[in-house]
């Protein structure tokens, strides 16, 4: 079965049936502008062979990624498994030195480029993607046992689900100008964060803040008033209910634990938003989200 073969931050593994029983029962197309690491759509997916769909985010170098294991699955499967067996020979020194030296490193191919993405996504402290200013991916060293770098069934099948999704990297708001009614939108956008060390959102060299949280929603608003099918996600926090409440959306709070989280007493559940249109587009309002 296709799964996400990435580790993220905010990743919606869990969240994704709750998602897919709520969402409208035929969809013409599937588009996910935070596409992340693709829980909800390899949900879909799985669920609802064969329906087309569209993947965008912001990260280029997760895009190009994906492309490459729809596209070259072979040799990025070859390239996986020799990580893989380096690292796993290496000791714990060992394992360090390859750790930096593949993060300083800039492989010429797509291939090599998307392993190494993949490598350090598995290999990194708590599988958190986090660039500094230059675009430089700057997270340390995670130290895990045992880290799954190749799974080649995973990525066979993960290959597999993406034959049929079109990829691109960009901002979220033009991919939702081409939605039209009969496609499904899902918005994950780096969340609110609820304190000041609760931030996850150097995810690009740009970071996401409270303009793009505003841009966000005049985007959801028009995807209603064009009658394309939506639903949001995001922190239960005080600032994102202000801009969706009053305009006959649906919030319903959702409890989700933060796997990310270093410290395993802080991963508690933590409320969380979902956010849908279906009752402004003249969709049932989906008593699976109550």
């Amino acid at each position: 079965m296709a799964r996400p073969f990435l580790k993220w931050a905010g990743g919606k593994g869990k969240l994704a049936p709750t998602i897919l029983a709520a969402a409208p029962p035929a969809i013409a197309r599937y588009i996910e502008p935070f596409a992340g690491a693709g829980a909800v759509f390899f949900a879909f997916e799985e669920a609802r062979p064969g329906t087309p769909a569209l993947l965008s985010d912001a990260n280029a170098e997760l895009i190009e990624t994906y492309t490459v294991l729809r596209d070259q699955a072979a040799a990025l499967d070859a390239a996986l498994a020799g990580l893989a067996a380096e690292y796993g020979a290496a000791d714990a020194e060992g394992r360090r030195a390859m750790y930096y030296r593949v993060r300083a490193s800039a492989p010429p191919s797509p291939a090599d480029r998307a392993a190494r993405f993949v490598f350090l996504n598995r290999t990194c402290y708590n599988g958190l993607f986090r660039v500094n200013a230059s675009g430089g991916f700057n997270v340390p060293h995670g130290r895990y046992k045992n880290p799954r770098i190749h799974d080649g069934e995973l990525l066979a099948a993960s290959s597999a689900a993406l034959q049929r999704a079109e990829l691109r990297s960009g901002d979220f708001a033009p991919v939702c100008a081409e939605a039209r009614p009969g496609d499904f939108v899902y918005l994950d956008p780096p969340y609110q964060p609820l304190s000041a060390t609760a931030n996850f959102t150097g995810y690009t060299r740009a970071d996401f803040g409270p303009a793009d949280q505003l841009r966000l929603r005049d985007t959801f608003e028009d995807l209603t008033r064009r009658g394309v099918a939506a639903m949001l996600s995001n922190s239960d926090h005080q600032a994102i209910r202000g801009l969706y409440s009053g305009l006959a959306y649906r919030l319903v709070t959702v409890p989700m634990s933060r796997a990310i989280n270093s410290r395993g007493s802080a991963r508690a559940p933590v409320p969380e938003l979902l956010i849908d249109n279906f009752g402004r587009v003249g969709l049932s309002d989906g008593e699976a989200l109550d």
